[in-house]
């Protein structure tokens, strides 16, 4: 027999497992790491989200744009999917940051996620790179660890809150958000807080100088307080105070405090046009510890129509001390006493 007849075919013989080249083994860690984002996602309002963090390598942007490809052959066009995927620990760039990649479809969630992460990352952020499905952004340092291992870091709070907001679906304009009251409702609940005065109670306590006598009123210096922008028509006697500025004027440990403001149960009746703005002014100034603030049933517009005089004693006011005492008790006068104190 000759020696050709038993020489193998190499036809027939294993050919082995075929060499892996760089990029091969690239993409298969890419896989993996894709894979382990897909097992630890989680589903909010039918959208898919994950974030995740892998340590910093010198090709990071390639890297993570791989996993990131991996996710989209995974998710497109079955599942809405937005995640964000991240490096940490010692950069390796020569830039020294890390990378941020924010992924999904459609794209608006995308779109969405970048505005919320850059105002979160404000400061940190030194590039981006934005290709629609796809933004990149070289951050400095990006913080994985959490004060234990039950809770998240500061940065993985910001992402995942930037992908739950991002995915959720745009409201009807028509419907009030959760949680929020109507202009209507929120005054109802600021009157629940207030002992509120018709025109001629406040009118009686102005008259009674503040000294609690008959029962009138409380037995503390009492001021009237209009706080409208625009006055037509003025009650002499009033103090005109910008309602901007109405809690640092009145308020006792406020630098901007007016020299009677002084102490914490002044009796400050407010009155606005119709008695609305006025109320909720009279809860701000409770809430600030001046627990006898209130304010007028139906404004000036309620006092005028009760035929109240419009000039009644009021207060007179120190300019060089800025100093401000009552004139006199329940006398009525014809000359001007208005005191402006606007911004």
């Amino acid at each position: 027999m000759s020696s050709s007849s038993i020489a193998p075919d190499r036809s027939t013989q294993s050919a082995g497992p075929p060499q892996l080249t760089l990029d091969d083994v690239r993409n298969q860690a890419a896989r993996e790491v894709a894979r382990r984002a897909i097992d630890n996602s989680r589903a909010v309002g039918g959208v898919r989200m994950a974030v995740l963090f892998a340590l910093a390598k010198a090709d990071d942007q390639d890297f993570l744009r791989r996993v990131a490809e991996e996710l989209r052959k995974e998710y497109v066009p079955k599942q809405e999917y937005v995640f964000a995927l991240a490096t940490t620990g010692t950069p390796l760039r020569p830039n020294r940051t890390n990378t941020l990649i924010i992924c999904g479809s459609p794209d608006r969630y995308v779109h969405s996620a970048i505005l919320l992460a850059s105002a979160k990352f404000t400061g940190r952020i030194t590039t981006t790179l934005n290709e629609g499905h796809l933004w990149f952004a070289s951050i400095r340092r990006i913080d994985s660890s959490g004060p234990s291992p039950t809770i998240r870091s500061t940065d993985e709070a910001a992402l995942w809150d930037a992908l739950v907001k991002s995915s959720r679906p745009p409201m009807d304009a028509l419907d009030p958000p959760p949680g929020s009251m109507s202009s209507a409702a929120r005054l109802a609940f600021a009157r629940t807080k207030l002992q509120r005065l018709s025109p001629r109670a406040a009118f009686a306590e102005l008259r009674a100088g503040g000294d609690g006598a008959d029962g009138v009123g409380v037995n503390a210096p009492t001021f009237l307080v209009d706080i409208r922008a625009f006055p037509h028509g003025r009650i002499q006697g009033s103090l005109m105070v910008d309602r901007n500025s109405l809690e640092w004027c009145f308020d006792p440990q406020s630098e901007e405090r007016f020299a009677i403001a002084d102490r914490y149960d002044l009796r400050i009746i407010l009155f606005d046009e119709d008695g609305r703005a006025s109320s909720l002014a009279a809860v701000a100034l409770q809430e600030i510890g001046l627990l006898n603030a209130t304010d007028i049933v139906g404004g000036f517009n309620a006092w005028v129509e009760e035929g109240l005089p419009a000039d009644i004693t009021g207060l007179e006011l120190d300019l060089d001390g800025d100093e401000i005492a009552l004139a006199g008790e329940g006398e009525l006068r014809s000359e001007p006493s208005i005191i402006n104190i606007l911004d």
